[in-house]
């Protein structure tokens, strides 16, 4: 049933131009900042030569790049988000799907991996835009492996979020709001963290990522991450469970 549903995401996502939009817009993007930092490379080749154990393509590409692909998907989450339950209750359809025989776990996995899948798919351009410095000169493998997991992480994170946002409103675009809002806090938490060792780093997405994005994979990031990612994921089936309960 899992599949039944990611497969029912998945053909409305790409139905709708916005999916289409944002995905060539993601991509245009991240060329331009790769081919922006291509060139920065380019320019200090010869000076980076002069150094005993000088930073590669992977550290001056490929790692700046990810981290812009985390801020990006930051922004963009909210729009794919905003319509997975939102729009199921404004249509009058979300009582039909709890009303029948699935369990609310199903239907709540089953949107999740449908967003999934798109974002996994972006994170392959993303990669195979990266494996082309192949041809050019010698990649991190290690490093490219960390800062695709840690990518992979941190936008479950936010389609969990996002997931949960919408199914406690029957609005999609107040849905994306909130879900942006919330991300936006938490990118605010991040900016806070970097000024300070204190305990508020452990609870920013972003100060985890950054320790994949600079090829730490932590035991501590990844638990935080799975923590997270269930919590939300766990918040949203007991609304569904609950609206099931009252009818």
């Amino acid at each position: 049933m899992i599949v039944t549903i990611i497969r029912k995401e998945l053909s409305m996502l790409f139905i709708s131009p916005l999916a289409w939009i944002l995905l060539a817009l993601i991509q245009l993007v991240l060329t331009w900042v790769f081919l922006v930092r291509l060139d920065a490379f380019l320019e200090i080749q010869s000076q980076l030569m002069q150094i005993a154990n000088p930073p590669g393509i992977t550290e001056i590409i490929i790692s700046p790049m990810f981290a812009m692909a985390a801020i990006i998907l930051l922004m963009v989450t909210p729009l794919l988000s905003m319509r997975l339950l939102a729009e199921e209750r404004r249509n009058h359809t979300l009582t039909l799907l709890i009303s029948a025989p699935v369990s609310m776990t199903d239907i709540v996995l089953g949107k999740f991996l449908g967003l999934m899948v798109f974002f996994l798919a972006v994170i392959s351009l993303i990669v195979a835009l990266s494996i082309s410095l192949r041809l050019g000169g010698a990649l991190d493998f290690g490093l490219l492996l960390s800062n695709t997991l840690g990518l992979f992480l941190v936008t479950a994170c936010f389609s969990a979020l996002g997931l949960y946002i919408s199914s406690l409103t029957a609005q999609p675009v107040i849905a994306a709001i909130g879900t942006l809002g919330v991300l936006l806090g938490l990118w605010m938490i991040n900016l806070a963290a970097s000024e300070t060792d204190g305990w508020l780093q452990y609870f920013s997405l972003l100060k985890h990522f950054e320790q994949f994005n600079q090829g730490l994979i932590d035991t501590l990031s990844i638990a935080y991450f799975i923590l997270f990612i269930v919590t939300f994921l766990v918040l949203t089936i007991r609304r569904l469970d609950g609206e099931r309960l009252h009818g």
